[in-house]
C-alpha cells in the first residue's frame, strides 16, 4: 500500500469483522489504534463503535475502520456522533465518492460481503482520496445542522 502521508487511523471490528480486522491490521503500514475486539466471542459492537468515534471527536485519530458483518450496525451507531461522517463501502467507487464528496472519515466494511482482498483496495481508495470541498463543503456543514 502507497501512503501519501501517514494518518492516526483506528480499527474496531465486533467478532463478526475479528478475522478481517486482523488481516487488515497486517497489511497497513502503519502504525493503527486497535479497539478491539481481540478474538472471534460474541461482543456488543456499539460499544467499540463508540470508543473509536470518541478518539476521533477529540481529534486522537485521523480516520477510523469499522468492522462488523455487514456493516450497517457500525455505520448506525458511528453517525449518532457529529463529528462522525462513517461510510459503509462494498466498493472502490463508494470509497472513493465517500471521500471526495462526503469527507468520510470512517470507512465500515461488511464482513461477511467484502473479501479481504477488496477491502484493502477499498481502504487504500479510501485513505488516498482527497475532499473535493467546493459544494460538497456547504452540503457537510448542514449534516450536525439538521435536525431530521
Amino acid at each position: 500500500m502507497s501512503m501519501k502521508k501517514k494518518n492516526k487511523i483506528g480499527i474496531a471490528s465486533d467478532h463478526a469483522g475479528y478475522e478481517l480486522k486482523r488481516e487488515l491490521l497486517c497489511y497497513l503500514e502503519e502504525t493503527v489504534v486497535d479497539y478491539g475486539t481481540y478474538n472471534d466471542e460474541p461482543v456488543d459492537y456499539p460499544d467499540l463503535a463508540a470508543e473509536l468515534v470518541k478518539d476521533i471527536e477529540l481529534g486522537q485519530i485521523n480516520y477510523g475502520i469499522l468492522i462488523c458483518g455487514s456493516g450497517i450496525g457500525m455505520s448506525i451507531c458511528a453517525n449518532r456522533n457529529k463529528f462522525a461522517r462513517a461510510a459503509l463501502c462494498y466498493s472502490m467507487e463508494a470509497a472513493k465518492l465517500a471521500r471526495e464528496h462526503n469527507d468520510a472519515n470512517i470507512l465500515v466494511l461488511g464482513a461477511r460481503f467484502t473479501p479481504f482482498e477488496d477491502s484493502k483496495n477499498i481502504l487504500d481508495i479510501f485513505l488516498n482520496t482527497k475532499f473535493d470541498g467546493g459544494r460538497h463543503l456547504r452540503r457537510i456543514k448542514k449534516y450536525s445542522a439538521s435536525n431530521l
